[in-house]
C-alpha cells in the first residue's frame, strides 16, 4: 500500500510513527558510540620529574678537617669573631678596647669593649672571607727589636703578613703607626718558659713559668699585655722561644688562654703542628721558616713546604722568628707566587679557629 504523503505523521497514528522514528536515531547512535569505544583522555603536556615547587638547592658547604669538634662558629656574635672583611688600613688603638689594670691603675689592659666589639676583630687586617682559595699566612715575630730590619718587615712584605712585637721593645709608636698604616695587624709575644730552660731564659722576672702558681703567670701575663695596645692577639713566639714548657702544662696553659679570651684576644701557638686548643681562638704554625740553617735553598724549601700544605688541607701558617733581610726578601719573592699558584696570603685573624670543646676545668 502507498504511503500517505503528507499526512504519514497526522494523527495518532502519525505521533506513532515519530516516536519511532526517535527510537530508531537513538538506537542507531548508542550503536555507533559503542562500536567506537571510550573517548581518549586528553593529551598531557609533559611535566618535570619532580612534583610541586622545585626545592632551592645550596652549594655544598665545605668543612675544614681542623674545625671537627670545634665550638660552632655561628654561635659567636659577628662582632666577637676574629677578622675584618673591610680593605684598608689597621685601627688605631681605641680607648673603649682598654680599660685599667685592677692591680695597678696606670696600666691598660685590652678588654672587649661594651658594645660587645674585641680586639682581634677591631685591630684585623682587612681580608675577603669569601676566597675559596687555600689560605697560607706568615707571622714574623722579633719586631721591634731591631728598628731597620723591623722597618723593613713593615715595607717589604705584603700587608697580610702578621707581626709579632716583642714586649720588651722600646719607642714602637713610630714602627707601630707605620704597621697599621701599611695594613699589618700585630700580635703581642708573650714571654713564656721555653724548651732548655735555664739556657734559654724568656726573662724570668716577666715570663709565665711552669713552676708558678698560675694567678701568678695571670698577673705577669697583665704586665705584658699592658706594654702596648692595638694587637688582634698574642702569641707564645718571642724570638727563637716558643714556650713549649708552659704549653706543655695543660692547667697553666688554660689558665692563661682563659684570660686571653675574656679580653677578646686570639693566640698563636709557635709550637709547629699542635692540635687545636681550648677556651681562645687559636691556630699553631705549621712551618718555622727560618729554622736552621737560614740560606736561599733551606727559605725557599720551607716555603714550597708551606705552600704545598696550604693546597693540601686550606691553610697553612708559618713562622719566621727573627726579621732577618734575606728572610723578608725570600718571602717577598715567593708571595708574588701565590695568586699564580691558586693560593692567597691571609693575615691570621683570617686563619684562627674556635676554640676546642672541654670541659671547663677553670
Amino acid at each position: 500500500m502507498a504511503a500517505d504523503g503528507p499526512g504519514f505523521l497526522a494523527g495518532w497514528r502519525g505521533l506513532g510513527r515519530f516516536w519511532l522514528l526517535v527510537l530508531a536515531v537513538l538506537g542507531l547512535g548508542a550503536a555507533i558510540l559503542q562500536s567506537l569505544g571510550p573517548p581518549l583522555p586528553p593529551t598531557q603536556q609533559p611535566v618535570a620529574a619532580a612534583a610541586g615547587p622545585q626545592e632551592k638547592l645550596e652549594p655544598p658547604r665545605v668543612v675544614h678537617p681542623d674545625l671537627a669538634g670545634r665550638t660552632a662558629e655561628a654561635t659567636v656574635p659577628p662582632e666577637q669573631r676574629p677578622g675584618r672583611d673591610t680593605p684598608g688600613p689597621v685601627a688605631d688603638p681605641d680607648p673603649g678596647l682598654l680599660a685599667p689594670d685592677p692591680a695597678a691603675p696606670d696600666r691598660s689592659l685590652p678588654v672587649i669593649a661594651v658594645d660587645g666589639r674585641a680586639p682581634m676583630r677591631a685591630y684585623a687586617a682587612g681580608f675577603d672571607p669569601t676566597t675559596t682559595r687555600p689560605r697560607v699566612g706568615v707571622v714574623v715575630a722579633g719586631i721591634g727589636m731591631n728598628e731597620a730590619d723591623s722597618m723593613a718587615a713593615i715595607r717589604t712584605l705584603p700587608s697580610a703578613a702578621t707581626l709579632a712585637i716583642s714586649p720588651y721593645a722600646g719607642n714602637l709608636d713610630r714602627l707601630l703607626s707605620a704597621a697599621r698604616l701599611a695594613g699589618h695587624e700585630y700580635l703581642l709575644s708573650i714571654p713564656m718558659e721555653p724548651q732548655g730552660f735555664p739556657t734559654n731564659d724568656p726573662d724570668d722576672h716577666h715570663a709565665l713559668m711552669s713552676t708558678l702558681p698560675p694567678q701568678q703567670n695571670i698577673t705577669r701575663l697583665r704586665w705584658v699585655l699592658s706594654r702596648l695596645a692595638g694587637y688582634v692577639g698574642v702569641s707564645s713566639a718571642l724570638g727563637p722561644m716558643r714556650g713549649e714548657r708552659l704549653m706543655g702544662e695543660p692547667e697553666q696553659r688554660d689558665f692563661v688562654l682563659g684570660e686571653i679570651a675574656r679580653r677578646g684576644l686570639l693566640f698563636v701557638d709557635a709550637r709547629p703542628a699542635q692540635p687545636g686548643l681550648p677556651r681562645a681562638w687559636n691556630r699553631s704554625v705549621d712551618v718555622v721558616i727560618d729554622d736552621d740553617p737560614v740560606d736561599d735553598a733551606s727559605l725557599d724549601a720551607r716555603l714550597d713546604q708551606l705552600a704545598k700544605l696550604a693546597r693540601d688541607r686550606g691553610l697553612a701558617l708559618g713562622l719566621v722568628t727573627v726579621p732577618r733581610p734575606k728572610t723578608l726578601e725570600r718571602i717577598a719573592a715567593w708571595s708574588d707566587t701565590l695568586l699564580g699558584n691558586g693560593l692567597i696570603l691571609a693575615p691570621v685573624s683570617a686563619m684562627v679557629q674556635p676554640p676546642m670543646k672541654q670541659d671547663e676545668k677553670q
